[in-house]
């Protein structure tokens, strides 16, 4: 342990930090390959939010590859991917107004035929629901704040649910020293920037010799749109040109 205090711990097979998208699906596949071979194993997965999706606020354009391969019958398991796209539109933004271009043709990975306009908080819950289904232990409200190394090096687990930090990262009057969940193999599945992703990638190297990581500003709208301009299954692309900066923006509509 990092400090000198008295910490219950917990042992898993598999300790999944993220409860996203990935963080959800690893654990539901582990549980479904587990039962294929007569096995057991316990997963668990820790979640910053107070609940399942709480971090998760974009609207998404979903390709339902990946979900066909991990629950083939999710239509029939009521998933929440209920909004087919229909029609794609491409407009470019310019001083003197907009022009659809959407007669261009157009690379196959900017169509979106056969994709499904959907809320990612929802599909996270969803997804939640079936792994907790399936046997998964999944703990909302425990940010993991430190990974444990064993003696040798090799991570063993993290710590989650520490409360009473403050700013300057003193112990409050509320402290609470979290919990060690220990695993055969840990999981990080943070999603952008996680700080203890960024902790293991400079203990190991792994960006040595690597591309340097690329991170974007997204900024979410939420839109009010009038019933008689309101089209499901709409997808709008935009782009404009900035000075020497390409910037688009894309608007489901769900």
């Amino acid at each position: 342990m990092s400090e000198d205090v008295e910490r219950e711990s917990m042992e898993y097979d598999v300790v999944i930090v993220g409860g996203g998208p990935a963080g959800l699906s690893a654990a539901i596949r582990l549980k479904q390959l587990a039962a294929e071979a007569g096995a057991e194993l316990n997963v668990a997965v820790l979640e910053k939010g107070s609940e399942i999706g709480a971090h998760i606020l974009s609207g998404a354009v979903i390709d339902p590859i990946a979900m066909n391969e991990l629950i083939p019958d999710w239509k029939d398991q009521g998933a929440p991917l209920e909004t087919p796209v229909k029609k794609d539109r491409f407009i470019y933004l310019g001083p003197q107004g907009e022009l659809d271009i959407t007669w261009l043709p157009m690379p196959k990975f900017m169509m979106n035929h056969g994709n499904y306009i959907a809320s990612l908080a929802n599909v996270c819950r969803w997804l939640g629901q079936q792994a907790e289904a399936l046997g998964v232990e999944i703990y909302p409200g425990m940010a993991a704040s430190e990974v444990l190394f064993d003696e040798n090096g090799a991570v063993r687990g993290v710590v989650a649910g520490v409360f009473g930090i403050d700013k300057d990262g003193a112990k409050g009057a509320d402290y609470q020293p979290g919990v060690e969940l220990l695993a055969k193999y840990t999981f990080i599945g943070e999603g952008v920037r996680g700080s203890l992703a960024k902790q293991l990638i400079a203990k190991f190297g792994l960006s040595e010799g690597k591309q340097p990581q690329k991170f974007g500003i997204g900024l979410k709208e939420l839109w009010q749109v009038p019933d008689e301009k309101f089209q499901p299954g709409l997808v709008r692309s935009e782009e404009r040109r900035v000075g020497n900066e390409c910037r688009s923006r894309w608007s489901p509509y769900h």
